[in-house]
């Protein structure tokens, strides 16, 4: 499919709205917010729902923009650069579901919801096990990002989705503090008040998938730009590091698979908007999810080294990148689970990745 040069130039706007909000040369703020009540900004994740972009994937009618996952995974990655800690892209998942009028108060930024649907360590896309009876839900959820910022969460089940508020008696969340000083949290649904949704969470699974991978493509392109000039002014024996030709050699390295990253999770937008077969679109996110997740660690992991001392240092802010990404990476599914979905989708149940084919996905 190729895509116009309206929707590439939509694409560019979108990335330019973002900027101010999303300032990849200022993370400040993602430093700031590390570790508090609920490691996000209320008022600027209401900022980026009045600029349209919680309902980016909406039809118009429901009260989104109709826009598709060229423009999200443009917007992603502008987020990534920056590591943004507002959770856009789970809050996006679950406005997909809703019905009004909470579908309208989460695309002005009034109610904050979230997705709750793992329940499988190692498997996202697992069929949840979750029971609902006479309208109460029983069970647990893992994995549930920023929990304690939530009003509301979309809990996936056996019947189908439901809303579930965040003060409902009965429900239990257990926050666990990350690497980033985001938290994650284990919800435990003890016959708690539910209400009947008329979507299905799981049919966009995919999309906040490949949006993930977006954002740590972000990341890692930012990494390398910031690696990159550090590594030109930093001087060391008299000369200029940048100039030894060994530290050169690892950063075109780093680059090359920045590069393969995202030339994986570009083909995968675009075929989200084809008529091939859903196998096939399932794959290419798994392929964008998985060259995403390794490559974001790696090029963080390298960075941390091509600064030196500082770079293990926690007022180094390459740091805060290596950790958003030891989060992300694994976040719907880490390299070896897509890896191997890519496997089965590609070649049958029985398929397994030789280490020469492993190395294209």
């Amino acid at each position: 499919m190729t895509i116009t040069a309206e929707r590439l130039e939509g694409a560019r706007m979108i990335r330019e709205s973002a900027a101010g909000i999303a300032d990849r040369a200022d993370i400040g703020r993602a430093r700031k917010l590390r570790f508090s009540e609920t490691d996000f900004d209320r008022q600027i994740l209401k900022d980026m729902c009045d600029l349209g972009w919680l309902g980016l994937r909406l039809p118009e009618p429901d009260g989104g923009s109709g826009l598709g996952m060229v423009e999200m995974c443009a917007l992603a990655e502008e987020l990534g650069a920056a590591i943004v800690p507002e959770p856009l892209i789970p809050a996006a998942l679950a406005v997909r579901v809703l019905a009004e009028p909470e579908r309208t108060a989460a695309l002005e930024g009034r109610l904050v919801v979230l997705p709750a649907f793992q329940e499988q360590a190692t498997d996202p896309y697992a069929a949840p096990a979750t029971s609902v009876q006479q309208g109460r839900i029983s069970g647990r959820k893992l994995f549930v990002p920023s929990p304690r910022g939530a009003d509301a969460f979309v809990v996936t089940s056996r019947d189908g989705s439901f809303l579930v508020r965040s003060d409902a008696p009965g429900l239990v969340i257990e926050p666990v503090t990350m690497q980033d000083g985001s938290h994650s949290g284990t919800l435990v649904f003890n016959d708690v008040p539910a209400e009947k949704l008329p979507g299905r969470l799981e049919d966009g699974l995919d999309d906040a998938c490949l949006a993930t991978a977006a954002y740590l493509l972000g990341l890692a392109d930012a990494v390398l730009e910031r690696t990159v000039a550090y590594l030109k002014v930093r001087k060391q024996f008299g000369a200029v590091i940048g100039t030894f030709q060994v530290l050169q050699h690892r950063c075109v390295d780093l680059k090359l698979q920045a590069v393969l990253t995202r030339v994986s999770v570009e083909d995968a937008a675009r075929m989200a908007e084809t008529n091939v077969g859903i196998d096939e679109r399932r794959a290419a996110v798994s392929r964008a999810k998985a060259r995403a997740s390794e490559a974001a660690l790696l090029v963080a992991r390298q960075a941390v080294q091509l600064h030196g001392g500082i770079g293990f240092t926690d007022e180094c802010d390459i740091g805060l990148y290596l950790r958003k990404a030891m989060v992300l990476a694994p976040a719907y599914g880490g390299s070896a689970f897509h890896r191997a979905r890519f496997a089965t989708l590609t070649f049958g149940d029985d398929a397994e990745l030789s280490p020469a084919i492993a190395r294209t996905v």
